[in-house]
């Protein structure tokens, strides 16, 4: 008699969130994809100025120019390249910071939310003032009674804000376009 071949355990079933195993035997990990950053990608949405700066800060780095030449070629004296290089350096070591885990909300999310939030305390304010006035009407209590003013007596002068008159000054200058430009020839700011 011959012994009988031995056959593989089953696989476990596969649920939902399950993943499949792979050859070897053990789960397979998914990871997300994630966006692949490329080198030639960089300074795409950059101006050309930050650019340009960025070239030379590098360059100074690398050992390709001195910080003399580098602040000639962009045309900063030397203690203004050299803070725009801190700068450059302090943006570097910030975007090396490790990321943090779970996702990021960006700002037009946040407001979105916010809004929401907002009209939904204002909704339940809104039925916080009909409790009231239910509860003031259960219980007899009358409202403040509106005040009319007696005839013949002179309304209080209201106090007008100083931003009101700056602003209606404001609104009777001429318009910026009516002011006389500089010259063409002329560099402005």
């Amino acid at each position: 008699m011959s012994a009988p071949t031995p056959t593989p355990p089953p696989a476990p079933k596969r649920g939902p969130g399950r993943p499949r195993s792979s050859e070897s035997g053990g789960p397979q990990r998914v990871r997300p994809k994630q966006r692949q950053r490329s080198i030639r990608l960089v300074g795409k949405k950059a101006s050309p100025e930050a650019c340009k700066l960025a070239a030379a800060v590098l360059e100074v780095l690398g050992g390709a120019r001195t910080t003399g030449d580098a602040a000639k070629a962009l045309g900063y004296a030397l203690p203004r390249y050299y803070h725009l290089e801190a700068r450059a350096i302090e943006g570097l070591v910030a975007a090396c910071e490790p990321a943090k885990p779970g996702r990021t909300v960006s700002p037009s999310r946040e407001v979105e939310a916010l809004k929401r939030r907002c009209a939904r305390l204002e909704r339940e304010v809104g039925r916080h003032q009909a409790l009231v006035r239910a509860a003031h009407r259960t219980v007899g209590l009358v409202g403040p009674a509106s005040v009319k003013p007696q005839p013949g007596k002179k309304r209080a002068k209201r106090p007008t804000a100083r931003a009101l008159v700056v602003a209606s000054i404001l609104s009777a200058a001429p318009p910026a376009s009516e002011t006389p430009q500089p010259p063409s020839g002329s560099p402005s700011a």
